[in-house]
């Protein structure tokens, strides 16, 4: 039913092409009339109501400028950055009284100051010598074995992977949730406007 409606439809269409040859290989044809309208005319406007447009626009261009430029000075205030009422409320009783330091406390705080500075040198110091020696005393033990044996040298030097044990089991990527209903949610703007 379906195959015979395409071809009556087909042959309806084909009868209202109109050719201009009569003889079989039809390479010029004549497209249907589309409906089209003149263009209409623009209108013509009085100059005067044009000028008044214009000012209008050039008007409140220059009042946005205005109100940009009086308030260019004044800073958009920051939430995070106001102090509560409560706490400049107890501003006098969250007061701490500090005692002045004396001249012999200021003395015995920078000596204290000095002699950790000299302590903590002191221990890098020792530690830099300690790893040194170290690592002297594997070269000389790696170099004496080389003089022993080529192949126990070339043992030696291959990194231990047991050292530190590591172990990783699980998918590579996390596949895919069958008919999971990702939360996109609605998205409110909060963005406080100031004009």
């Amino acid at each position: 039913m379906l195959s015979l409606l395409t071809r009556l439809n087909s042959m309806v269409i084909a009868k209202n092409v109109r050719h201009i040859c009569t003889t079989n290989y039809n390479f010029l044809q004549v497209t249907s009339v589309l409906m089209a309208e003149p263009l209409k005319k623009k209108k013509k406007l009085d100059p005067m109501i044009i000028k008044q447009r214009e000012e209008r626009k050039k008007k409140k261009l220059e009042k946005q400028i205005r109100r940009l430029e009086r308030n260019a000075r004044q800073l958009k205030p920051v939430d995070e950055l106001e102090v509560p009422l409560e706490l400049l409320d107890e501003k006098k009783m969250r007061a701490r009284i500090i005692n002045p330091i004396t001249e012999e406390e200021k003395d015995r705080r920078i000596l204290l100051e000095k002699k950790w500075a000299r302590y903590k040198l002191e221990t890098r110091v020792s530690d830099f010598k300690f790893i040194d020696s170290l690592h002297e005393m594997q070269e000389f033990a790696l170099e004496e074995l080389r003089k022993e044996s080529e192949e126990l040298y070339q043992e030696a030097i291959k990194p231990d992977l047991s050292l530190v044990p590591f172990s990783f089991t699980g998918p590579v990527a996390t596949p895919p949730i069958d008919n999971y209903d990702s939360p996109d949610g609605e998205y409110i703007d909060v963005t406080k406007k100031w004009e």
